[in-house]
């Protein structure tokens, strides 16, 4: 059986009642801002990625990030937390799930219309260090649904908003989890790791 060494990691913010937006729609997210700017927030986004070499993105967080993160490396006024990540964020591959989207300015960036688990298994074979989905719950279920995905990184913001998509949907395979880290923040949001446990 072949080892892997690249971990996969689903990175995401999610209400206490399960959602990843408001009733509102993909872009009602307000309520996550700030849960997202605290310092242990920062320092958490920095810690999660920094042993990442390729970052996992849907093209609707592709098209938002792609519009906000690129030039706050440069940007002597940002959080320096958010510069660091902003540099990890333009240096590293980028591989973005779309029909639609086939280039971009935004340097290595690589677009893929196939399936996230195939994806996956591929890279987990090639050379690299882990690989991290930022924010992009159809990613993220799709690796659930396959058990490509060995960590989940859940920061829950201590919001019920009422309406809106679940991260969990019925019919994801039934999985167990070990928690690895807790950590509270100024916000009151709840930074939660868990590992996969495999027999």
């Amino acid at each position: 059986m072949t080892q892997h060494t690249r971990t996969v990691t689903g990175n995401i913010t999610l209400s206490l009642d399960g959602r990843i937006n408001g009733a509102g729609g993909d872009y009602d997210m307000s309520w996550i801002v700030p849960h997202a700017i605290t310092e242990g927030a920062r320092d958490h986004m920095t810690r999660v990625t920094s042993a990442a070499t390729t970052a996992l993105i849907g093209r609707k967080n592709f098209e938002g990030f792609g519009g906000y993160w690129p030039g706050v490396a440069d940007d002597e006024n940002a959080a320096p937390q958010d510069r660091a990540f902003s540099k990890w964020l333009n240096s590293v591959e980028k591989v973005v799930f779309s029909t639609t989207l086939t280039e971009s300015p935004w340097q290595n960036s690589r677009f893929v219309n196939a399936d996230p688990a195939a994806v996956v298994k591929q890279l987990r074979d090639e050379p690299g260090g882990d690989i991290v989905v930022l924010s992009s719950s159809s990613v993220i279920r799709a690796l659930l649904a396959a058990d490509e995905l060995d960590r989940l990184s859940i920061t829950l913001a201590p919001e019920l908003v009422g309406g809106g998509a679940h991260l969990f949907d019925d019919g994801i395979p039934a999985t167990s989890w070990k928690l690895t880290a807790s950590t509270p923040t100024d916000s009151g949001a709840l930074i939660l790791l868990y590992d996969r446990t495999r027999a």
